[in-house]
């Protein structure tokens, strides 16, 4: 018997890539071990209840088509059932496929789906909301928020928005309880950045960020040591740091190397408590309004997901 697939599609992430979608699919897709349907998004939180009404009509697969936004809301949907995640990715940044090793030309990715391999990963709740890749708030929360305004998307848009909002962010007073005790710094400890005990922090914080993955996306490393696996969270940790070392602060997001930075602190937790001045953050690139506290608990290999 054939498996049921789903393809559900957001025609405004990313660059476009969605357009050569259907052509894909019809070419590449195996039709001896699949019977496929689409599905097209039209409202933010539509893939949701696509993904939802998926699981109740018994599809194993089901595709997100998109960016990592696309990703949460298909996989969130997913968590606890027997269907499987798969990506196409098509969005601007594509950091939970990327850390999962699926490639970014879609004719391999599509061969990915095609062999349909499984395994299990961790997804981890932030209050009310699920994550699949990465979560936080601070600056990469900022940013999300404001390339969310924009129409045109694209990794040289987000780009432009960091640098130009690197000049007025300022970082906020937070206050981080992790239960129980993390585990200590990941990573090359130094006489700067030594190894540090204690499940308490406050302090100004540019970034609290939390990782199942190890990047945001486009190879912007976060927690180079992350796995998704392993029922464990990064929680990573910048402290507020001079603007004149922002440069080297982003050169080291993409050598991997952000660990080393003596204003960067990351432990391994499976459960914190985040209070920010501000009440918005990012679920996996996305910005919502999370308030002022954030409970953090990972949920271990909760999830399908068709990998390499």
């Amino acid at each position: 018997m054939k498996k049921k697939i789903l393809f559900i599609i957001n025609p405004i992430s990313g660059v476009g890539r969605h357009k050569t979608v259907e052509k894909l699919i019809d070419e590449k897709l195996d039709r001896t071990i699949y019977d496929y349907e689409l599905a097209y998004t039209k409202a933010a939180k539509h893939a949701i209840d696509l993904s939802k009404k998926s699981v109740a009509e018994n599809f194993n697969i089901v595709v997100a088509v998109g960016g990592d936004g696309s990703v949460n809301e298909v996989g969130r949907s997913l968590v606890g059932t027997d269907s499987a995640l798969a990506i196409l990715p098509c969005g601007s940044g594509n950091g939970t496929a990327r850390h999962l090793n699926i490639s970014m030309n879609l004719s391999k990715a599509m061969q990915i789906i095609n062999k349909g391999n499984t395994i299990k990963i961790d997804t981890f709740n932030v209050n009310d909301e699920t994550a699949i890749n990465t979560a936080g708030i601070g600056y990469a929360a900022h940013i999300a928020y404001e390339f969310s305004k924009i129409k045109k998307r694209g990794f040289s848009n987000y780009l432009k928005i960091a640098v130009c909002d690197s000049l007025k962010y300022r970082s906020q007073i937070c206050e981080i309880d992790a239960h129980p005790q993390p585990l200590p710094l990941v990573g090359e400890p130094s006489s700067a950045n030594p190894p540090q005990w204690g499940g308490h922090r406050r302090g100004f914080f540019f970034i609290i960020d939390i990782a199942n993955g190890s990047q945001w996306g486009n190879n912007a490393v976060i927690a180079p040591h992350a796995k998704n696996d392993d029922g464990l969270l990064d929680l990573c940790i910048v402290r507020d740091f001079p603007f004149r070392m922002f440069p080297l602060m982003a050169l080291r997001l993409f050598t991997r190397s952000i660990h080393r930075s003596k204003f960067v602190e990351i432990l391994k937790v499976k459960e914190v408590i985040i209070r920010q001045e501000r009440d918005y953050a990012h679920i996996d690139g996305e910005p919502v309004i999370i308030g002022k506290e954030l409970k953090v608990k990972v949920n271990p290999l909760s999830l399908k997901v068709v990998v390499p």
